[in-house]
């Protein structure tokens, strides 16, 4: 306790003291104690999606594999960019063209559907796109 002048704290004086600064503290642990698992799953997601770039669906990645399809890293990044540009105009369904690749990406998902190059696209119809971005 502390001693003032050889006087004591008033009891109102040690309730406002030590009451305020557990109600205080109370509502921040209640305030992080309020996000779910669920919430903290999702927002961990978020941000490993955001930093992880663009991820390749099963298809995509066996038909890189088929057509002997190698990206160097500048080509993974203009498809990066391809898709970042493509999110930030709104489309959702995008055609993103790097070099002679082609590339089907899943804007929302930030997720490559399927690839090809100049050989296999011989018809140059792409269809259930909604926009194309050339990089």
């Amino acid at each position: 306790m502390k001693v003032q002048n050889n006087q004591f704290l008033s009891i109102e004086q040690l309730q406002a003291k030590y009451f305020t600064q557990s109600k205080q503290s109370k509502k921040s642990t209640d305030a992080q104690e309020s996000l779910s698992f669920q919430d903290i799953l999702n927002k961990t997601a978020e941000n490993a999606e955001k930093t992880a770039g663009v991820k390749f669906s099963k298809h995509a990645a066996n038909r890189l594999a088929e057509r002997n399809i190698e990206l160097t890293d500048n080509q993974m990044e203009r498809l990066l960019e391809g898709t970042a540009k493509a999110g930030a105009k709104g489309i959702n369904e995008s055609l993103v063209l790097v070099d002679e690749l082609a590339f089907i990406v899943s804007i929302p998902n930030n997720t490559v559907i399927t690839a090809m190059n100049q050989i296999e696209a011989d018809e140059n119809i792409f269809t259930n796109i909604d926009g194309a971005v050339i990089v």
